[in-house]
């Protein structure tokens, strides 16, 4: 009962982080988790625990070998200068049949322990792309990716250090730990690690195969995008830009202008939603991820907006509800769906359930964006009596989460653990 105590407590702390998925999202390089923590830097916040951290970076001593050469010749650039150029990546997209997309297909960089994907660029017609990476030119962010380390499109989706807002891209050092992949709803894309790639190296990172997944019904954008008007797309622009500058209330008027010229726009209703659930209307929150499901209830976000509302007023049932609709529509790209209904079944007294989903929502991230599910798995297994599988998975959180705000408690919490293994232990 000691250890249940302290996680609903630490879980309650959780709760508020995840709710900064609808704060506005900040700028800079931790990337993370979203609900229950920050993302490593939640969130759009990813929802689930804090950020994995930041990306090591090998060491330079910044010595120079002696130059023969005349104090006027140009000298090479020493080890940071060549680390902070930037990347050019280039390639193409292809379905299993060896067939360019059907349509355009955005390119995202995934960074282990950041969380959130971030959108670089997209194809062109004949499924080529091309970018400086983190420049992200001409790149219209999905609202719940945000800035690198924003949390809950992965609720979402994670972020790749360098400079959150694309200028001057993102240098060699930046990309340790990090992936390339195609995103496009009904598909899984094959993976191109960018770890050790240099600056001078060839852009051309190869073929990324697209499989379609036959049990998705659900998608991370929104069809509607595609009938709205010339205008409504400007106005959604436009507040997204201001949303990376937390101009908020520039942002509502923006979206409002958007939905009031494509009564349809869904991804519009879901970010004014969004916006409205940052300055703490509520109920204007409930209304626009309403509208957002009315105009296209394939659409997986708002369902994670409204998740997100009720757990933060304890309304269980409701979470409960919500989030098995999304594993339902699209159990493979929203991975804190699983969380938000493990812990709605933990509270709701159904611990066999929230293991389960645990257990399925860790299998799900492999970015380990929702960390938070490991803490409540080792919860769940102390109150079985699991000491063995409790210490596992709580010092899983604490690797994924070193910079979450309960790491101090959630030590404490393994420590314990760990002494009641000890105990069991036969001694030779």
């Amino acid at each position: 009962m000691y250890l249940r105590k302290i996680f609903c407590c630490s879980l309650l702390g959780a709760a508020i982080v995840i709710g900064q998925e609808s704060a506005p999202p900040t700028t800079g390089g931790g990337g993370g988790g979203t609900t229950g923590g920050t993302t490593g830097g939640t969130g759009s916040g990813t929802l689930g625990g804090t950020p994995g951290g930041t990306l090591g970076v090998p060491g330079n001593t910044n010595t120079r070998n002696p130059s023969p050469f005349p104090q006027t010749q140009q000298r090479m650039p020493d080890f940071d200068q060549m680390q902070n150029r930037p990347v050019f990546l280039s390639g193409k997209v292809r379905m299993e049949d060896g067939s360019a997309p059907p349509e355009t297909v955005t390119i995202e960089r995934i960074c282990a322990g950041r969380g959130n994907p971030v959108p670089e660029g997209y194809t062109d017609s004949k499924g080529g792309f091309g970018f400086q990476v983190g420049q992200r030119a001409g790149m219209i962010p999905d609202a719940s990716i945000g800035n690198d380390g924003d949390t809950f499109g992965g609720m979402g989706r994670g972020g790749g250090g360098g400079n959150p807002m694309g200028r001057g891209g993102v240098s060699e050092r930046d990309l340790m730990a990090c992936e390339l992949r195609a995103s496009l709803p009904g598909y899984r894309s094959s993976i191109v690690s960018l770890a050790g790639r240099r600056t001078l190296d060839n852009p051309d990172v190869g073929t990324i195969i697209l499989r379609r997944l036959g049990d998705v019904t659900g998608f991370t954008t929104s069809a509607t995008s595609l009938m709205a008007p010339k205008e409504a797309k400007k106005a959604l622009e436009k507040a997204r830009n201001s949303l990376k500058k937390n101009k908020v209330p520039e942002a509502q008027k923006d979206l409002e202008l958007a939905v009031a010229a494509h009564p349809k726009f869904a991804e519009a209703w879901y970010e004014l939603g969004r916006v409205q659930a940052m300055q703490n209307n509520l109920d204007g929150a409930r209304a626009s991820y309403q509208k957002s499901l009315e105009a296209d209830e394939k659409y997986v976000r708002p369902y994670l907006g409204l998740a997100l509302m009720e757990a933060q007023m304890k309304k269980w049932p409701e979470v409960k509800e919500l989030t098995e609709k999304v594993i339902k529509l699209n159990r493979y790209d929203f991975p804190a769906a699983f969380f938000y209904g493990a812990v709605a079944n933990y509270n709701l007294r159904d611990a066999e359930t929230a293991e389960k989903l645990c257990r399925l929502g860790i299998e799900a991230d492999s970015y380990h964006s929702v960390p938070k599910m490991s803490h409540l798995l080792g919860m769940i297994l102390a109150d079985k009596q699991d000491y063995k599988g409790a210490s596992e998975q709580l010092s899983a959180y604490l690797k994924f989460a070193p910079k979450a705000n309960d790491f101090d408690q959630v030590k404490q919490q393994l420590a314990e653990i760990n002494g009641r293994v000890a105990q069991a232990t036969p001694q030779n």
